[in-house]
């Protein structure tokens, strides 16, 4: 019997190793007795683009439906934003998208979405957790069954998704901004939706592909060589975006093919929603993301907060204030307006029509960001080490031994989810282990580029000796 404990994201394991069929009925039967317990009783079901993922979905279904459960389920392929609306729009108590996000194409996973279109906060995550029986016994109806004793009906996730971002975005605008778009689905579930949204945006690995190329569809730039160039050697495409399995992360390009990381396009929401929308609210960011959202967020006037690692932290906010912009270093975006979800597709329609209805080139608004806050640069570096050498760095850091990296001396030590070591100037390294990888992750900041990946070295010479 193995213990099945969500991380970060959702539980998430290797197919036919520990992601299995019976695994599966596990976590379904937990979520149901969840349900149960808690008076809900509609679910809506989707996934991804991953091997397996009908099966999974379909298993997951069955057992909920074994419980006298309602199933809204997806046909074919959807977004988790999409299952995430999904919830709100019918009224649903719960959401279950079998995806593993960003992950290698060996694993799958299970997420968890709560009735308000976000991520289930981790106290009730934790309650699921305590429901999942050793073994699934139960009956297992056929989808068949479900269907014809009213358990079990299809739904249209992506058209209503669609639908949503007809009535929220200047489409008209976006659509005829001078510049063309260059979209990479990373062979992910954005892939449908973005084809119809943008009918004239140049497309990358929109195909279905259940084994990513062999590629992790994580949308950061050692993955996205083929966008970059596809930019740099077309003169009339001005933005590039790229989404990670589930379509709820996002990365981006400038019209020179140069990579813009999730702090910058969180300073752009913020400069967007409030300066030029005169929008008002609370600023809520990850413990990995630049302390530039605080200074940006101190300069109009809104109130801020950083939190653990982890969309979930800032849904659990969203779901009681009034936040503005959220989000984590890794490309987990959100604004208001919408469900308290990061929502890869919603984030770049918001980039696009700042830039279309601004006249102006995402460089520029850059440059107005770097007006109020300063320039910066980052980058992280994964490194794949032995679990021994992993907890022996951690450990090393919890002791607090580290006083330089290289010739950066360390003005300050911060332990909120990780450890964010500050050397001054708007320079930091931040180590941290992955919550759902056999990684260590290495971040740093500083005023360039250039001083970035020498900041990453000194890190690696530390901390690997």
């Amino acid at each position: 019997m193995t213990k099945i404990k969500f991380g970060t994201d959702g539980w998430r394991a290797i197919i036919a190793q520990e992601y299995t069929v019976d695994n599966v009925k596990r976590v379904a039967a937990g979520t149901a007795l969840w349900m149960m317990k808690n008076g809900e009783a509609q679910v809506v079901i989707g996934h991804d683009t991953r091997f397996g993922g009908e099966l999974f979905a379909s298993t997951a279904a069955r057992v909920i439906g074994a419980h006298g459960l309602k199933v809204k389920m997806a046909k074919g392929f959807v977004s988790t934003p999409m299952v995430s609306l999904g919830v709100v729009k019918t009224g649903s108590g719960l959401g279950v998208v079998i995806t593993a996000s960003h992950n290698p194409p060996t694993y799958s996973g299970y997420k968890l979405k709560s009735k308000l279109g976000g991520p289930m906060i981790p106290a009730q995550i934790a309650e699921v957790e305590a429901e999942i029986p050793d073994v699934y016994t139960g009956s297992f109806p056929t989808l068949e069954e479900m269907e014809a004793n009213g358990l079990l009906e299809y739904v249209d996730l992506e058209g209503m998704y669609i639908s949503h971002v007809e009535a929220n975005f200047d489409l008209e605008t976006i659509r005829s901004a001078k510049f063309k778009m260059a979209y990479d689905a990373m062979y992910g579930a954005g892939q449908n939706a973005m084809r119809k949204i943008l009918p004239d945006a140049v497309l990358l690995h929109c195909d279905d592909n259940p084994s990513f190329r062999g590629q992790a569809p994580e949308p950061i730039h050692r993955n996205l060589g083929e966008l970059s160039e596809l930019i740099k050697n077309n003169p009339e495409i001005g933005l590039g975006l790229a989404n990670d399995g589930d379509a709820d992360r996002i990365g981006m390009y400038d019209a020179a093919g140069n990579f813009v990381d999730s702090h910058h396009i969180l300073l752009l929401l913020l400069l967007y929603m409030h300066k030029y929308k005169k929008q008002s609210g609370k600023v809520v960011v990850t413990f990995s993301v630049t302390e530039k959202m605080q200074e940006m967020a101190d300069l109009f006037g809104l109130e801020s907060e950083v939190t653990k690692i982890g969309f979930k932290y800032i849904a659990e906010i969203m779901a009681k204030e009034e936040v503005i912009a959220g989000g984590e270093e890794s490309g987990g975006l959100a604004v208001a307006g919408h469900i308290p979800e990061r929502d890869g597709i919603w984030i770049g329609l918001m980039i696009l029509e700042f830039m279309a209805k601004t006249g102006k080139s995402l460089d520029e608004l850059i440059q107005e960001v770097y007006s109020l806050v300063g320039p910066f640069a980052f980058d992280r570096d994964d490194l794949h080490l032995a679990e021994e050498q992993k907890q022996a760095i951690i450990k090393t850091c919890e002791e607090r031994p580290y006083e330089a990296f290289g010739p950066y001396k360390v003005e300050k030590l911060e332990a909120l989810d990780g450890f964010k070591f500050t050397f001054g100037g708007g320079r930091w390294v931040m180590v941290r282990p992955s919550g759902t990888e056999p990684v260590l992750r290495v971040y740093a900041q500083a005023p360039d580029a250039a001083e970035v990946r020498a900041l990453l070295d000194a890190a690696h010479q530390t901390l690997l000796g």
